[in-house]
């Protein structure tokens, strides 16, 4: 670019400054950046924030500092990324009383109007060391001067808190983000709560917490790589989790394909009371299907009978499913027709999910005889089965006459949906 006649616009080199800087190639974007100013690029606002944040990334926040100084110089005026980049760098460097100072400059010399970006920083840099009532103080300015605080914002200080052994004061910040301000708590928030009273072995609070967790659907949303940690603490402080804590935290992480991890604490558990029910072989037999370990899942479920369990229409469900997900078939079969032998007949949802099999794997032998099953059994089909059968009838791979009969199977509330 740079023996070019004549030379790329700075906005080309600016591209590839950001696009260097973005790849984590701190020292070869800094590099590029002095050749334009050598060559006689124009910088302006952009380009210096690149080149300051890669200062700060290379713990060089006083490199940053001095382009910053350069900004001044060239006319170029910093933004409050730029700003957000150096305090970011000084938190990094443990320099939270230079944080500190520039933030107060920021403010009294009206360099730039801080954002919540800003605010958290600072945030973080306080409770870094503890500084809590500061970090609660700084939260409350940030009301003030029409800075929403964010659901960072105030994990920031929970987290800080509960490390600290404060808490009640955690709890009381935690109930007026939510109820006050009506901001939602995430995985993160009740990670630190419950990770506090386990620090104060107050286990019925962290029961609760879990429950409140799986309600808000929060063990979905991948962040429960700590749960298997909190089942070990729990039960090195002598506290032996409960039979619904080991369900939610098995569950949570099979949800997060974490299958691994969930099997390994089930091993661990062994023959204790909390793997005697059969509610922790169809989380387990089920995450090992989704997760494509269906060899897992049919050795749980082969499991269940030597542990003098007996499975239920829902293990059924979850194995025929993992079966059909799989292409075997003929294995699915086999225990469709198992189901009505071992005391636990198929329920809609078994002639659905078989249904389903047949259906996306093309094989159509069986299921007008299913059909007619379910339409002896008082049955209904669902949503995605119909979808399905009117599909392959509508690609001849289905006989046309089978319309009365599903028509038959359809509920009624699938009827009275508007198109």
């Amino acid at each position: 670019m740079i023996q070019r006649k004549p030379l790329p616009s700075a906005v080309k080199f600016t591209q590839l400054l950001n696009a260097v800087a973005k790849m984590k190639h701190f020292s070869c974007s800094l590099d590029l950046f002095k050749q334009m100013c050598a060559i006689g690029v124009p910088v302006d606002k952009y380009s210096m924030s690149i080149a300051i944040k890669c200062c700060c990334h290379l713990y060089r926040t006083n490199d940053g500092f001095a382009l910053l100084a350069s900004c001044f110089r060239r006319a170029v005026v910093p933004n409050v990324f730029v700003f957000n980049t150096l305090l970011d760098g000084l938190i990094l460097e443990d320099r939270s009383v230079d944080a500190e100072r520039l933030f107060k400059k920021l403010i009294k010399h009206k360099l730039c109007e801080p954002d919540v970006v800003t605010y958290n920083t600072v945030i973080k840099g306080l409770c870094k060391f503890g500084n809590n009532d500061i970090a609660i103080g700084l939260l409350r300015l940030m009301d003030e001067r029409g800075c929403k605080p964010n659901v960072v914002a105030y994990n920031t200080i929970i987290d800080s808190l509960c490390k600290d052994k404060m808490i009640d004061d955690a709890f009381k910040l935690f109930n007026e983000m939510v109820f006050a301000k009506g901001i939602q708590p995430d995985v993160i928030t009740y990670t630190s709560l419950i990770y506090g009273l386990c620090n104060l072995c107050r286990w019925d609070e962290v029961s609760k917490l879990l429950k409140e967790m799986e309600e808000d659907g929060l063990f979905r949303v991948g962040r429960c790589g700590d749960a298997r940690k909190l089942f070990d603490e729990m039960r090195a402080a002598g506290q032996i989790p409960d039979e619904y804590t080991y369900g939610v935290i098995l569950d949570g992480l099979c949800n997060n394909h974490q299958v691994e991890v969930a099997l390994s604490l089930f091993h661990m558990v062994g023959d204790s009371k909390l793997n005697s029910h059969i509610v922790v072989y169809n989380i387990l037999i089920e995450g090992a299907s989704k997760c494509g370990e269906l060899d897992t899942a049919k050795t749980l479920f082969h499991d269940i009978t030597s542990k003098g369990l007996q499975p239920n229409v829902r293990t059924f469900n979850i194995m025929i499913s993992g079966l059909c997900r799989e292409g075997q078939l003929k294995e699915a079969k086999l225990l469709f027709h198992k189901m009505d032998e071992s005391g636990c007949p198929p329920d809609s949802v078994t002639y659905n999910v078989l249904l389903q099999g047949y259906l996306r794997n093309k094989h159509f032998d069986d299921v007008e005889m299913l059909l007619h099953e379910m339409d002896g059994r008082g049955y209904s089909i669902d949503a995605s089965t119909l979808s399905l059968l009117i599909h392959q009838i509508a690609a001849g791979s289905l006989d046309k006459r089978m319309v009365q009969l599903i028509g038959r199977l359809v509920p009624k509330e699938l009827m009275d949906t508007p198109a």
